[in-house]
């Protein structure tokens, strides 16, 4: 069973920069969309970015676009999110996923409806 494992939250001013990480153990996710989705407290669940198996095609959400990248490394079995330019509405868990299907990680599909969910990384921004 796959389980995947996200570092790299953290408490930063805005203005500033995180890089998150996802690492999946227990298999490979070659085959797999991989993304990001967040959540904050009163929220519903927001899609940030999405990569297709291969790397050569990404999404973003709207209000993450031009300051946020996606990245993906399959012979390391990880993905990254490099985000820069961090406001205080950036402030939430975000969560790596997988699925087959990149539509069910651009569509914020519930953590039951995707392949594999992992449990969280808080990012805080601070006004």
């Amino acid at each position: 069973q796959v389980q995947l494992d996200e570092s790299g939250g953290g408490f930063v001013q805005a203005g500033g920069s995180l890089r998150l990480s996802c690492a999946a153990s227990g298999g490979t996710l070659r085959n797999y969309a991989m993304g990001w989705l967040r959540q904050a407290p009163g929220k519903k669940r927001e899609f940030v970015a999405a990569i297709d198996s291969t790397g050569s095609t990404k999404f973003y959400g709207d209000s993450v676009k031009g300051r946020f990248t996606i990245s993906r490394d399959n012979a390391k079995s990880t993905a990254h999110l490099e985000m820069n330019f961090l406001e205080p509405g950036d402030t939430a868990v975000y969560h790596c996923a997988a699925d087959y299907a990149l539509g069910a990680l651009r569509g914020a599909f519930a953590p039951n409806e995707l392949r594999f969910w992992g449990q969280g990384t808080q990012v805080t921004v601070s006004s």
